[in-house]
């Protein structure tokens, strides 16, 4: 029975220190973006150097705002994109027109 016990603690152990080894990788220090100054995730302003719920969702907010533009500016440069490609494709049937008339006026077939 003591055996039985030895091993099943042995394995505890074992689970225990692949576990806390884990954390240990896991919480590398640098904490949360609001969770406070100290943490690494301070120096946005006092509410967010304050810490807790507050500057938790101040940072989320903020994370938020910026990827809110860069998906316009993302949408803006599509749409931009899409605008030159038919600008070009208005060129390119323009030089063919003109090509046309070329030939004709120069009797080629």
């Amino acid at each position: 029975m003591n055996i039985y016990f030895a091993k099943t603690s042995k394995s505890l152990c074992s689970i225990n220190s692949i576990a806390m080894s884990f954390n240990r990788y896991k919480n590398d220090g640098l904490g949360n973006l609001g969770s406070g100054a100290g943490k690494g995730g301070g120096g946005g302003g006092s509410i967010r150097e304050a810490g807790g719920a507050m500057g938790e969702r101040e940072a989320a907010n903020e994370e938020e705002y910026f990827y809110i533009q860069q998906r316009q500016q993302v949408d803006k440069i599509k749409k931009d994109i899409e605008f030159r490609k038919a600008e070009i494709e208005k060129n390119i049937d323009e030089i063919n027109k003109a090509k046309v008339e070329l030939d004709k006026i120069t009797n080629k077939p």
